[in-house]
């Protein structure tokens, strides 16, 4: 009998411990999922200024949207059966329509190769980069990030934005832009750099006012060879909004 009470004693024991393993673990749990959901310890929030169809200032920190990759200001897009519009400008006044002057935080995602920081933003919790590419203003940018394939796929199947028609993807336009006029600059450096009311700014061979400017005019003009080299001397990028 002694053994039987000795046996049940220790069978409730085991319980009562086992029991309040549980418990912890799901207090664990919990706690583990409030955590997740909360802003990372380096999230960045604020007022949102847009630059482009792709990039945003927020508390004063220059934000690439990661993952996507928008039209350039000056870029044309096609519709069919025929019919151009401007689909680099309306990609940067889609952003501005949705984020200009609001409350948003973004997920830092890291450093692009020109020293600007990366981000996923958020507005009110939805994803902004997920909802340029969903409305057809940016494609999915996989060279760098498969994130917003998906997005892609639904603004194609719609034909939203730049799915209307013929469009060249921002990266190609780029690239075309920069052939152009690299050649003919000094030493090959063909981002031109001019010191404005607004400071100093430079200009990418796709900037709309790039073929503006005269840079045998003097005032503060400067070639630059790369965009990391006239963000370290201290110029930044046009403003395109």
């Amino acid at each position: 009998m002694r053994d039987s009470k000795l046996l049940h004693a220790t069978f409730r024991l085991v319980a009562c411990a086992l029991a309040a393993g549980v418990i912890h673990l799901l207090h664990l749990a919990t706690a583990g999922l409030e955590t997740s959901a909360a802003p990372g310890p380096g999230a960045i929030g604020g007022s949102a200024k847009v630059v482009d169809g792709d990039t945003i200032v927020v508390g004063g920190t220059r934000i690439r949207l990661e993952g996507i990759d928008a039209p350039e200001a000056g870029q044309i897009c096609h519709r069919r059966p025929a019919g151009d519009w401007p689909c680099g400008s309306e990609a940067t006044a889609a952003l501005a329509g949705l984020l200009e002057g609001k409350l948003v935080r973004c997920e830092p995602m890291g450093i692009d190769r020109y020293g600007r920081s990366l981000g996923v933003c958020f507005l009110d919790g939805e994803d902004v980069n997920a909802w340029m590419v969903r409305q057809g203003h940016a494609w999915a940018f996989v060279r760098y990030s498969t994130r917003y394939v998906a997005e892609e796929g639904e603004a194609r199947a719609k034909g939203l934005g730049i799915w209307q028609g013929e469009a060249t993807p921002a990266w190609e336009y780029r690239a075309r832009r920069w052939a152009v006029v690299e050649p003919k600059a000094p030493e090959r450096c063909a981002i031109k750099g001019n010191v404005t009311g607004r400071g100093k700014i430079y200009h990418m061979p796709w900037s709309p006012w790039y073929a503006q400017i005269d840079m045998a005019a003097g005032g503060g003009r400067r070639w630059f060879c790369t965009e990391a080299e006239a963000l370290a001397a201290g110029w930044r990028a046009v403003n395109l909004h």
